[in-house]
């Protein structure tokens, strides 16, 4: 299980999907799957967060469903916070590989949300008060993973795409050496190639 943290915009969403496809792997994003039950739209268009509790319950269903179909995992934006990562080394630190931090400046970010478009991106106010709790929390995350000997990787998310993705190959088959290549990714190497998906 390979741990992607980074602010909004920084790209976890088109790489964590872009890796599950070339590794074979599950790509859990907790903003996708808060989404996707359609009960939090107001919260998270306020920029506001979900309850802690209601988090690690969505996601530890879903990482419970992955694990049971077989699958390895790319965690995309969790643990959010040190409640969440204080839940997960208690549960599960034994089966994190890593974490990798995507690293983007601020302007690059601004410029990817603003081609994104959802409705949580279009408030600066709301952006800034998303990347200061994040910046926050990453910071806050990472001395609880190092305390489990649970290796951190800081990887460049500027540039190209295939750039990026390449560097993140190489930071995962460290983290872990079983790590292999499919033949041919599941949607038949039609891999996203733009931030403003």
């Amino acid at each position: 299980m390979i741990v992607l943290l980074g602010l909004a915009g920084s790209g976890k969403g088109t790489q964590g999907k872009a890796l599950s496809e070339l590794f074979g792997w599950k790509w859990l994003s907790v903003g996708q799957v808060i989404r996707d039950t359609g009960e939090y739209t107001e919260i998270v268009n306020r920029g506001e967060l979900i309850p802690d509790d209601d988090v690690i319950r969505l996601m530890n269903k879903q990482i419970e469903k992955a694990e049971a179909e077989g699958f390895d995992i790319i965690l995309d934006g969790y643990p959010r916070d040190v409640y969440q990562a204080e839940w997960m080394m208690e549960n599960m630190a034994e089966k994190i590989d890593g974490a990798i931090v995507l690293e983007v400046s601020k302007e690059e970010l601004y410029k990817r949300l603003a081609l994104r478009g959802r409705d949580d991106d279009k408030e600066k106010e709301s952006i800034d008060r998303r990347f200061e709790i994040s910046e926050q929390n990453i910071c806050s995350i990472l001395p609880l993973l190092e305390a489990k000997n649970i290796p951190t990787e800081h990887v460049d998310g500027s540039g190209p795409i295939d750039t990026v993705t390449d560097r993140l190959i190489n930071v995962i088959k460290k983290l872990n050496p079983n790590a292999t290549i499919q033949e041919a990714d599941v949607n038949g190497g039609e891999i996203e190639k733009s931030y403003g998906e």
